[in-house]
């Protein structure tokens, strides 16, 4: 651009990457007709000995025990996953029963009922638990906790307190010599529906590339130094996809969304570097950790190296500053089984609890790993996001150990029009609004 006859270049900003990737990249690992047990048992033993080490500095006068070794009236601790038996909860028998019984159906979005109540188990055995410390209604089947409390008259076992596992560890976040630096998070673009509008993601594009607004507003757009696109960017008809042989015209119908999108990732990824994630609708595997996008999907955009297909969950740390987050189904799924005030508590239960996919493999698909558990969260990030949801939502958490995490909920582009721009150098976060109405 020129300016009173000078000439003024804006560089872009530039910002060190590293992908933290591996753990959800399923490569060596065959199947074998295994069960989804190995998991749980990989998941407890790794929680067991955290939460062991724990109890000495939060419990130290209490003993430690298995829950076969329960003994009446004697407190102690116990360790163990949770189960919760559910009365609505979805079984496929009932399913197939379903069109005999006058009974209705139950709504969809949740299946939290009254009588719920929660069960701990190891290897020993199992036990029912009792007490108001512990409330059904904010906890779900898988996640592995320490008890204090002591076994009934009835059997049961009281609970008289509850330790998790906190916030993991957290590395130092860099303060020396900083300076604004953004990241755009976007989900939920779903090219190819009804509720997608081309001109509303163009306008993101082109502020995204610093072609839109005066010198002001791209200066702005220079600092944008990358760009998170978390899951269900397109939608394919899936009318179509009927298990028959395509014709040349259905064919292009299907693959038409996709080639929009890349059409519009190439210009992103022309002038700044762009991570894509899978997400609940997009032609990728179902159960998690879904496995990067194939790059042959975008022929435009991935001639740059700027452009990175990754996993969902994604993990990544830009300028020693780290990212976790997935495409919304671990959250979602929360809520189907649990309660709470807005998704930010779901997101902070799962940080509290060390695990990114609680309900995994439960009621959430998932790969049947046999020696590890990708979603335990070993270390806790500086920002943790999900995908497509219904609104904006963020706030800052603290951890006892001075643990600081940004959480942020990202709503659904092509519903919202809202995108989100993080600042690396405070951890502060605002909108970015696209409109294509305006009210004369």
């Amino acid at each position: 651009m020129e300016i009173d006859g000078e000439k003024t270049i804006l560089e872009r900003k530039q910002s060190t990457y590293l992908s933290l990737d591996e753990k959800f990249e399923i490569r060596k690992e065959t199947y074998g007709g295994q069960q989804y047990s190995q998991i749980y048992f990989t998941r407890l033993h790794l929680m067991r000995t955290l939460l062991y080490s724990l109890v000495p500095n939060l419990k130290p006068h209490l003993p430690v025990c298995k829950i076969l070794g329960l003994e009446k009236g004697k407190e102690c601790i116990i360790v163990g996953t949770l189960y919760k038996h559910m009365k609505l909860k979805p079984s496929i028998l009932d399913e197939y029963s379903k069109t005999r019984s006058v009974t209705p159906l139950v709504k969809p979005h949740n299946f939290m009922h009254l009588d719920d109540h929660l069960i701990l188990e190891d290897e020993s055995g199992r036990v029912k638990l009792g007490g108001t410390m512990l409330l059904p209604s904010s906890y779900i089947t898988g996640i592995v906790v320490a008890l204090h409390g002591m076994e009934t008259e009835a059997g049961d076992f009281f609970v008289q307190d509850v330790l998790d596992a906190g916030l993991a560890p957290q590395i130092e976040f860099p303060l020396e010599s900083r300076e604004d630096k953004y990241v755009v998070l976007v989900s939920g673009l779903s090219v190819g529906s009804s509720a997608s509008n081309p001109l509303q993601f163009q306008l993101l594009v082109d502020h995204i590339t610093g072609h839109l607004g005066d010198e002001k507003e791209q200066a702005i757009a220079a600092q944008i130094v990358h760009v998170i696109i978390a899951g269900s960017s397109v939608e394919i008809p899936r009318g179509l996809l009927n298990g028959q042989n395509l014709a040349s015209k259905d064919q292009s119908r299907l693959s038409e969304p996709i080639k929009e999108l890349d059409i519009m990732l190439t210009q992103i990824a022309a002038s700044v570097p762009l991570d894509i994630m899978p997400g609940p609708n997009d032609p990728a595997n179902y159960s998690l950790p879904q496995q990067p996008l194939n790059r042959c999907l975008f022929p435009g955009s991935a001639a740059y190296n700027t452009f990175r297909s990754c996993t969902n969950p994604h993990c990544f740390e830009l300028d020693n500053i780290r990212f976790l987050g997935t495409s919304g189904q671990n959250i979602d799924d929360l809520q189907k089984y649990s309660e709470a005030k807005d998704k930010l508590e779901f997101m902070e239960r799962t940080l509290r609890w060390r695990n990114l996919g609680p309900t995994a493999p439960n009621t959430l698909g998932c790969y049947p790993f046999i020696d590890r558990d990708p979603f335990l969260i070993d270390s806790c990030p500086h920002v943790y996001f999900a995908g497509n949801q219904d609104k904006y939502e963020t706030s800052l958490l603290k951890g006892t150990e001075g643990q600081l995490v940004r959480l942020i909920c990202i709503p659904k582009f092509s519903k919202t029009g809202v995108a989100v721009a993080f600042n690396m150098r405070n951890l502060e976060c605002h909108t970015l609004s696209f409109g294509t109405q305006f009210d004369l």
